[in-house]
């Protein structure tokens, strides 16, 4: 059933060439015309074997739809043949609507929540486009609507890009890699309205930009020339149980703007940076300049928020989860971060190296024997907290919260908070963990261990050597030419990489214990061996104690757009964040962020 999709777009943009003509005559047949019937016949049959069978209520719907607009539109059948089985899909889609253009990839619920890249160039914002192409006169009502939407969600996902093109890697199958922006084809192709973000120079730029990031990744193909299964390398730990050979080919999607005629301006306007380039009036490069200050923009329908400078591109999330069991359900839904620079990582067993927490809580109630993590989240929601600075100014910073449990059984109960950078550090956020026992739970002496990672980094220098260990005497003495290491101190771990400096720093007194992780190879997306910094914490509950809270400022900063000195990582590391509780904050005359 999902071929018929792009067969179905095969037959839409060129019936000529894939479905036999009928005859001029049909009383005086020629044996070749006779064989053009029978062969448009077969392809009609095909086509309508979709319909009757059993299909899931996600994106796939929009298949059938496809199939049977190509039935429609290049085979010739009566619209009214298939108009309700079009409309019965379309009906369901339509619950999947969230709104500001998003749509989620299923019902939005307590059973399940999923609005990752089938929302868009996967599926439903792709299918829905091309259905705008080729639909508008038998739909108009529909297509209008469609279009809208789509100019709505286009002025949000530009911000799933990085200056250089890179995605933001999130959510399952992965492996169809540069389809992620099949949307940008789709909205070409489908001619609709751009909002006022963006122009057809700037989504050139978006589409073209992605693709070049794509061909410095050598390692997606075979020896044979054909692409493997895997993100930016060959990896079977991150790929589906619906995957096969051909599933990276559903990168082919972001290429339909070849279906664009030669005279069309796509193909002779200017590309044009990155949105957010305008942020600089003197810039004219397709790639970031290292002053593009901090744009954070919280996004409600998908319960994320978007961050983007100079120094780091990466989303916080927190509300999504997969209901149904895909291989790393947890990794590819339910960490806190996901970074176009640093990926994320997949689970390769049970043990805690084997779960490779980066951007993620791993809680262990029997001594370290088992791990788990936030899976299935309760009354995601995205609000604003406070920033004051000592001078009595202040501003508001998205934040996102909701609640988990490490599982059914479990006596626990954890509200999680992610707070966005602010301008005052931002190359750092904050996550906040109240850990309560349920009402329900008999008081007894509860031990329970943590372990919570920044951003993945690589573990190797790029000659291949490991590295170096470091300690706060060598940023003192010679530090400028400090480029890589780690640094396990305190409360705290830091990395510098190749890829960027990574690190995390429990910000309560005494609590935690910084340490660089190793976990197992080909775990990272973009990294086949990479290095976590985590902080580790013991805890036990007492027979009447309510709560325990963690409380962690993660710091990245990637190399990708700027090139930073050792004391110049060094200042930016020491400058932590500061949080304050709101009863004590008009105390404070210090820059704080406010947190109940």
């Amino acid at each position: 059933m999902v071929e018929l999709e792009i067969i179905g777009f095969a037959l839409l943009v060129a019936p000529e060439a894939f479905v036999p003509s009928l005859p001029a005559e049909p009383s005086n047949l020629t044996p070749q015309e006779m064989s053009n019937l029978e062969a448009r016949a077969r392809v009609i049959k095909y086509i309508r074997a979709i319909n009757g069978k059993e299909m899931p209520f996600n994106n796939w719907r929009w298949f059938r739809i496809m199939a049977n607009l190509a039935l429609v539109k290049a085979c010739g059948v009566p619209y009214e043949e298939v108009k309700e089985l079009m409309d019965s899909d379309h009906d369901i889609l339509n619950q999947f609507y969230l709104g500001n253009g998003w749509a989620a990839d299923g019902f939005w619920s307590d059973q399940g929540r999923q609005a990752d890249y089938y929302s868009s160039s996967f599926a439903i914002q792709f299918s829905q486009l091309l259905y705008v192409k080729y639909a508008s006169d038998i739909d108009p009502e529909r297509c209008e609507v469609f279009k809208e939407r789509g100019r709505l969600f286009g002025d949000q996902f530009w911000r799933y890009f990085d200056f250089d093109g890179a995605a933001i890697p999130f959510g399952r199958s992965l492996t169809y890699r540069f389809a992620a922006a099949g949307f940008w084809s789709a909205v070409i192709v489908a001619e609709v309205p751009l909002p006022a973000s963006l122009n057809l120079g700037t989504v050139k730029g978006l589409l073209l930009r992605h693709l070049r990031w794509w061909s410095k990744h050598p390692d997606i193909f075979n020896p044979d020339g054909t692409f493997n299964i895997g993100y930016a390398y060959p990896n079977m730990y991150m790929c589906e149980d619906y995957n096969s050979p051909q599933s990276p080919y559903w990168c082919l999607k972001t290429l339909i703007s070849i279906s664009l005629p030669e005279t069309h301006e796509f193909w002779t306007c200017t590309e044009l940076p990155h949105p957010l380039a305008k942020l600089l009036p003197s810039s004219s490069s397709s790639t970031a300049p290292p002053t593009v200050p901090l744009s954070v923009v919280g996004l409600d329908e998908p319960k994320q928020i978007l961050v983007s400078s100079s120094h780091h591109h990466y989303l916080l999330s927190l509300g999504q989860f997969c209901p149904w069991p895909i291989k790393a359900s947890e990794a590819k839904y339910c960490k806190f971060a996901y970074s176009s620079a640093f990926s994320f990582s997949v689970p390769t067993g049970p043990l805690i190296q084997q779960m490779a927490p980066d951007n993620t809580l791993a809680i262990s109630e029997d001594e370290g024997d088992t791990w788990r993590l936030m899976w299935k989240t309760a009354n995601p929601q995205l609000g604003r907290v406070q920033f004051r600075r000592s001078d009595g100014s202040s501003e508001e910073v998205p934040k996102l919260s909701g609640t988990w449990s490490p599982g059914k059984k479990s006596p626990l109960i954890i509200e999680t908070t992610l707070i966005a950078p602010t301008k005052r550090w931002p190359d750092w956020h904050i996550r906040v963990h109240t850990i309560r026992r349920r009402d329900t739970v008999k008081p007894t002496n509860n031990f329970i261990r943590t372990v919570e990672g920044g951003f993945a980094v690589p573990c190797r220098r790029e000659d291949g050597t490991a590295l170096p260990l470091l300690n706060a005497a060598d940023f003192e003495n010679g530090h400028e030419n400090i480029t890589d290491g780690v640094l396990d101190g305190g409360n705290s771990s830091l990395i510098l990489s190749s890829a960027g400096v990574s690190g995390i720093v429990h910000l309560l007194r005494g609590a935690g214990k910084g340490e660089a992780l190793k976990p197992d190879p080909n775990t990272n997306l973009m990294f086949q061996r990479s290095i976590i910094p985590t902080v580790r914490q013991q805890y036990e509950f007492v027979e009447n104690e309510e709560e325990m809270r963690i409380l962690v400022a993660v710091f990245a900063i990637s190399r990708k757009h700027v090139s930073l000195s050792g004391k110049e990582i060094w200042k930016l590391w020491n400058d932590r964040p500061v949080v304050s509780r709101v009863r004590d904050a008009s105390q404070n005359n210090t820059d704080a962020i406010v947190i109940a």
